[in-house]
């Protein structure tokens, strides 16, 4: 496989990721008005181990389910855990445009941990693409005193624990299967939301009217994974957590439609950033792919 098929995959397998995450942003945002964020992964998780199982039983995966490694998937799914709760709560709290802006600093963390632990290399290039994409990020959001509170600190915080996912990942990829992966994220969060949802002994059910979201969000939270560990399993992590910019006016657009959030021009010119730094990145990993050779 040539270096621009991977580009290309690793592309459309985000395509699939962003539509995935935006989705779930929506769906959280609905079904926050009568669960808590505990509640919400219980019943995620519920929905995409049953996914999972299935797909398992249909296709004879379960010989690639292994379990010499379960500290690393302990290690991940207590990140993602408690990132997908702080990100859960945000979107109930502040615009979406705003949420998945403080989050896309997880890039920045991505790029300065992946040689460190993942052993990848850090050039320049991807050093400058990772602050451009953090300067966009900064146009967008814009933040200031006035307007730091609890779901702009809940915002941020979760891009740290999203940048460690992505970097447990693309480690546990060397040596697991998506299977694998995916049956470990959704028993082990089953467990721990079902833990953390039933600390105070009153786990709530959703209403006929909130049910249809919970769904939803388990099945977007499944495929979201489903495509960006495919992703991440084809090219490195500094080139494909970019390509995850693209959610930005995505979900800005969908937050004037939906929410009547307000859209201005500083958006696009943010994204306008970001999409240059995912251009430089791209281009700086097609020319270390051409050396290679």
């Amino acid at each position: 496989m040539t270096a621009e098929t991977k580009i290309l995959q690793a592309g459309l397998w985000m395509t699939g990721a962003i539509a995935s995450f935006s989705a779930m942003a929506i769906a959280g945002r609905e079904a926050g008005q009568s669960l808590d964020t505990f509640e919400i992964m219980s019943y995620r998780s519920l929905v995409g181990l049953t996914i999972v199982v299935l797909v398992i039983n249909f296709k004879g995966l379960w010989g690639e389910v292994k379990t010499d490694r379960l500290g690393s998937h302990l290690l991940r799914n207590m990140a993602h855990f408690t990132g997908q709760n702080l990100w859960f709560y945000a979107v109930t709290l502040i615009p979406l445009a705003k949420v998945f802006a403080l989050e896309f600093t997880s890039p920045l963390w991505v790029v300065v941990l992946s040689p460190l632990l993942l052993g990848e290399h850090l050039t320049r290039i991807r050093v400058l693409s990772a602050v451009m994409g953090f300067i966009g990020i900064l146009i967008v959001a814009r933040p200031s005193p006035e307007t730091l509170n609890v779901g702009v600190v809940t915002a941020a915080s979760c891009a740290i624990f999203f940048a460690l996912t992505v970097i447990f990942t693309k480690r546990l990829t060397r040596h697991e299967g998506i299977a694998s992966i995916l049956f470990w994220l959704t028993s082990m969060q089953l467990v721990m939301g079902l833990v953390m949802a039933g600390w105070d002994g009153d786990i709530a059910l959703p209403s006929l009217a909130i049910l249809p979201w919970v769904l939803l969000i388990g099945l977007a939270g499944l495929a979201a994974h489903f495509c960006f560990t495919n992703a991440l399993a084809i090219a490195p992590a500094t080139v494909v957590v970019p390509f995850d910019f693209a959610r930005l006016p995505v979900i800005a657009v969908l937050g004037m439609l939906i929410y009547r959030e307000d859209l201005d021009l500083w958006v696009f010119v943010g994204a306008t950033v970001i999409c240059l730094a995912n251009y430089f990145n791209l281009r700086e990993s097609h020319s270390q792919s051409l050396a290679e050779k």
